[in-house]
């Protein structure tokens, strides 16, 4: 058993308390460059930053070398001048029981057990079951509620379906979570939307996604006073990075994401935490696209790593200080 305290963790609780206005960010990561450019960005900026792994991450990265990842990500971000981390190592996506508790038994500080997918009463047993294991060390537990359609690692739906208002005070008092992930029209994925979802600007013939249903926002917000809420798929999905992957060989037809202005009222309510991941992907694939089309003879992983590194964390940065506002608050 390994607590995340010894590895210089925190879980969310104390985070979300003072996320009254602008929630906190919370970035995937499957490796260093990627981890190195959250750290650097969240130094920088001096924001509680939310560390997330996938379980197909977990798999590809092995549960021991997160381990000393994290507690290197806290020592790293000290050696930037950052005197007081707040860093959280969250499970996204956990599908099991035993996914969960391996997590918190290997140093995680917070874990997501997502049984969206199940009948709402096998939800209810399952997530109470992850919150009675985790509470017991002191690691906080995102449940949810409604189904985001898209697709994400393992995570896969067709359709979604919005949170019921009617159901999330019976849910979260049942299941003891300390935080409750809902859907409200943000996906999975950088298709978040087909086509006939969206309407088309005339002007550059770009897919504009449909707005998010902040109506079933804020009712969970009048039924769950203060509660921290999270928000899943809400990459932007950036449209300067699809045109260089797609203008150096790559195929990304129609990718299309939520509207960074629909995340910022967003994170004015009681939404803490919100997901971003296929945005970094983004960034990364088109700077190495970049380096491999203008210097066709390169072959060393640095050459080609550091600038997807550096592109990240500018998106980072921006996300930080632009979308959330969380810059500061550390």
């Amino acid at each position: 058993m390994v607590s995340y305290k010894e590895l210089g963790l925190v879980n969310t609780r104390e985070m979300f308390a003072k996320a009254v206005a602008g929630g906190y960010a919370a970035f995937n990561f499957n490796n260093m460059e990627q981890l190195q450019a959250i750290i650097m960005a969240a130094a920088e900026t001096k924001s509680p930053v939310i560390l997330q792994v996938s379980k197909g991450a977990r798999n590809y990265a092995n549960q021991t070398l997160l381990r000393y990842m994290a507690q290197g990500a806290v020592e790293y971000a000290k050696e930037l001048g950052w005197e007081n981390p707040q860093i959280c190592l969250h499970l996204d996506h956990g599908d099991s029981f035993e996914l969960c508790k391996s997590c918190v038994d290997m140093g995680f500080s917070s874990v997501m057990i997502d049984a969206s997918s199940k009948p709402y009463e096998e939800n209810i047993e399952l997530s109470k079951r992850v919150a009675d294991y985790a509470h017991q060390y002191d690691v906080t537990v995102e449940a949810e509620l409604g189904v985001l359609a898209g697709v994400e690692d393992e995570v896969s739906a067709e359709e979604s379906h919005y949170t019921r208002p009617e159901e999330v005070i019976d849910f979260s008092q049942r299941t003891g979570c300390d935080s409750l992930a809902i859907s409200v029209g943000t996906s999975h994925g950088a298709y978040k939307f087909r086509p006939e979802q969206c309407t088309r600007d005339p002007k550059t013939g770009r897919l504009v996604p449909p707005p998010l249903a902040f109506n079933v926002l804020h009712e969970i917000e009048k039924k769950l006073p203060g509660f921290p809420i999270v928000l899943h798929g809400s990459s932007s999905v950036p449209q300067e990075y699809v045109d260089i992957i797609n203008e150096y060989g790559g195929n990304l037809p129609d990718a299309v994401g939520i509207p960074e202005e629909q995340l910022r009222e967003a994170s004015k309510s009681a939404v803490c935490k919100i997901n971003i991941d296929s945005d970094s992907r983004l960034a990364m694939t088109a700077a190495i696209r970049k380096v491999f089309h203008d210097k066709p003879g390169e072959f060393d992983p640095r050459k080609y790593l550091g600038p997807a590194r550096d592109e990240m964390k500018k998106l980072y940065m921006h996300k930080i200080i632009d979308v959330l506002g969380s810059n500061g608050k550390a």
